[in-house]
């Protein structure tokens, strides 16, 4: 069995050329759509090579995200979403969406997107992972969709052979709504350490449930993980969920310096998909009390508070910015400071060589003097 410290030693070696190089934004085309469930596809992604040209692979840590550069309907859309598959397959990579009601872009993927398809992605953030800290004893804690950054750490650990022992605890609505049935019940099958448990609020016209029924709650996860205190604990899902999660995790004095959770949210739609932040045009009779921030491309020069994000700053002024997350996580507003200085408090969406090569992300960014940005 491979030791619990080759999780972290999953980069490509000197001969293999990464897809993200020198560029944060690639163009990849999708080779496969697979259905997972009635309403789940997977979109399988490879790099778009030369004739020739010597195949790149990807580099990501599992439990990370990427993030997809869209036009739809003639507009930019942007949107995170967590890669699926495992870094120790790097030649391809998937995402795994649900068809959200009335959601723009996830009705677009599924509507849209057939193999042979390109789409710019910019490259893979988000400090959601296995890598800090290790352990060998971990309780994957999961709903919906939710499931997709679990199934790549559990693909990762499972392909690495890792010494590991994981609880593997999964709500959905019903039978038809459990994501990657198959392949978690077939590696619970074979892999000693792993035991995964399905949990449905109710039945499906064509199945009765008769395993673990209900929503989450403390007796239901007492029973099925007595062992919780020893492990360490990753969820993702619903932020209903996901509170849930805490409350009963802290009901039973669980230390929280062993939980992790996909703090990825957005501001979301009734439907529940994320959507653009539109903000006003800035008022005339705004105080002109700060920096001047100068967007060379828009060829704007707005009024930016030393207290206040450069991005909220351009939405206020008008200036259409790409954005996506607001949280210095997904990497869609990445730009170049061309001139000036900022205070940066980013959560893992921009890279060290690219801060030392002057990029900065706007939706974290406060500025120290007057700036200006290539945007």
């Amino acid at each position: 069995m491979a030791a619990e410290a080759d999780v972290v030693a999953l980069h490509p070696g000197p001969f293999a050329p990464a897809v993200w190089g020198a560029d944060d934004r690639v163009t990849l085309r999708c080779a496969a759509v697979l259905d997972v469930t009635h309403d789940v596809k997977s979109f399988v992604l490879e790099p778009v090579t030369a004739p020739g040209a010597q195949g790149a692979v990807f580099d990501f840590e599992p439990g990370q995200f990427i993030t997809l550069l869209l036009e739809i309907d003639g507009m930019p859309v942007s949107r995170c979403y967590t890669i699926s598959s495992p870094p120790t397959r790097p030649h391809r990579i998937s995402i795994t969406v649900k068809r959200v009601s009335n959601g723009p872009v996830s009705n677009w993927l599924h509507d849209t997107v057939v193999p042979g398809t390109e789409l710019t992605v910019a490259a893979p953030g988000g400090a959601f992972t296995l890598t800090a800290p290790a352990a060998g004893s971990y309780l994957f804690l999961s709903a919906g969709s939710g499931i997709t950054p679990l199934m790549s750490m559990t693909r990762t650990l499972v392909d690495l052979g890792a010494d590991a022992d994981i609880a593997f605890v999964h709500s959905a609505r019903t039978p038809a709504d459990i994501v990657f049935r198959r392949e978690l019940d077939a590696h619970a099958a074979v892999v000693p350490g792993l035991t995964v448990t399905h949990v449905c609020e109710d039945d499906h016209p064509c199945e009765v449930w008769t395993g673990s029924r209900g929503r989450l709650s403390t007796a239901l996860l007492t029973a099925l993980v007595p062992d919780l205190h020893e492990r360490t604990v990753y969820t993702c899902g619903p932020v209903p969920y996901m509170a849930a999660v805490r409350e009963i995790l802290d009901g039973l004095r669980y230390d929280m310096a062993g939980y992790h959770e996909e703090s990825f949210v957005f501001p979301t739609t009734s439907a529940g998909e994320p959507s653009s932040v539109s903000v006003p045009p800035e008022s005339p009779t705004q105080s002109a009390d700060g920096f001047a921030v100068e967007f060379t491309k828009a060829g704007r020069t707005v009024t930016c508070a030393p207290d206040q994000t450069i991005l909220d700053a351009a939405l206020r002024a008008g200036i259409r910015v790409a954005s996506a997350c607001g949280e210095g996580m997904c990497g869609t507003c990445k730009s170049s400071l061309l001139c000036g200085e900022v205070d940066m408090n980013h959560n893992g969406g921009i890279r060290p060589r690219e801060i030392r090569a002057g990029k900065i992300l706007l939706c974290c960014s406060t500025p120290k003097g007057d700036l200006q940005i290539e945007q």
